[in-house]
């Protein structure tokens, strides 16, 4: 059965920049193995697949899957989705709720024509968990303890997915980044996270730049946006520092320049960005 599928760039106003997602539409029915299969075809970080809303109060429900598995909420695979959905049920703004296993979040689009759109998201709650060793958590990615942020220590934290956190007192600590397979792994393993997360965050201009990196068969991978740690980063800020908003540059390193706006409503954590619609067709799927 041939099933409706996108493929945009997030966190971008151009393509072949950002974090790229293929999302399948139409999808009630496709196997559980078959989406995995899917999601190991396109070879990205995250796929998802639309199916009809299962809870009172979603619009429809986001299934997002890594090349390991389904995870149970994402940034930029949340976003894309939403852009997904308006463009074909031919809506140019539009408000959604996405159902994941997170929760019910509310999604925000508009599309601006010629393929582009913007996209903001309201994350779940924030939850903070444990402050980690600055010199453990850095060596995981072969960064000098002495890089660390004197005043803003890791910790666990996460608006619907974990990550870890770990700031830098500067960028340039950033291009020093040389992932430890091994210890990445039991790091993220000790603490149930799905990356690690480096930033440098300067306060008067309200930017930071950052770096993810997480674990797949083959090795580390590193993500070029990460809306999902965005979000714990933002109300790390917040608590933390004080911070109301920051604009975080990722992907540099990858050459897949990225950029996240992050803001605090109310009580939730809203981050947003562009999104670049790359390709349309159909995918044959059994189901």
């Amino acid at each position: 059965m041939e099933r409706p599928l996108t493929w945009l760039d997030v966190f971008t106003a151009r393509p072949l920049a950002g974090n790229a997602l293929a999302v399948v539409l139409q999808a009630d029915g496709v196997p559980e193995e078959t989406m995995l299969g899917f999601a190991r075809e396109t070879r990205l970080s995250e796929t998802t697949f639309v199916q009809a809303a299962t809870r009172a109060g979603a619009d429809y429900r986001n299934r997002i899957w890594m090349t390991e598995g389904e995870i149970p909420f994402a940034g930029h695979p949340s976003l894309g989705t939403a852009v997904a959905v308006a463009l074909a049920r031919g809506e140019r703004e539009a408000e959604y709720v996405q159902q994941t296993p997170a929760g019910l979040q509310p999604i925000r689009v508009q599309v601006r024509g010629a393929g582009l759109a913007h996209a903001s998201m309201h994350q779940e709650p924030v939850r903070f968990g444990a402050e980690l060793d600055v010199g453990a958590v850095l060596a995981a990615v072969g960064i000098a303890r002495g890089a660390g942020d004197r005043e803003l220590p890791p910790q666990v934290v996460s608006t619907g997915l974990t990550h870890v956190l770990a700031l830098v007192s500067d960028a340039a600590a950033l291009d020093e980044a040389a992932p430890d397979r091994r210890a990445l792994a039991a790091l993220l393993r000790a603490h149930d996270a799905l990356t690690l997360y480096v930033a440098a965050w300067d306060a008067p201009s309200g930017a930071a730049q950052a770096r993810a990196f997480f674990l797949e068969r083959d090795g580390v991978t590193e993500d070029p946006a990460t809306g999902s740690a965005a979000g714990p980063l933002m109300a790390y800020l917040h608590a933390r520092a004080g911070a109301d908003a920051v604009v975080i540059e990722q992907g540099v390193a990858m050459r897949r320049p990225s950029r996240l706006e992050c803001a605090m409503d109310g009580d939730r954590v809203r981050v947003a960005g562009d999104v670049v619609v790359l390709a349309q067709g159909s995918v044959r799927l059994d189901g």
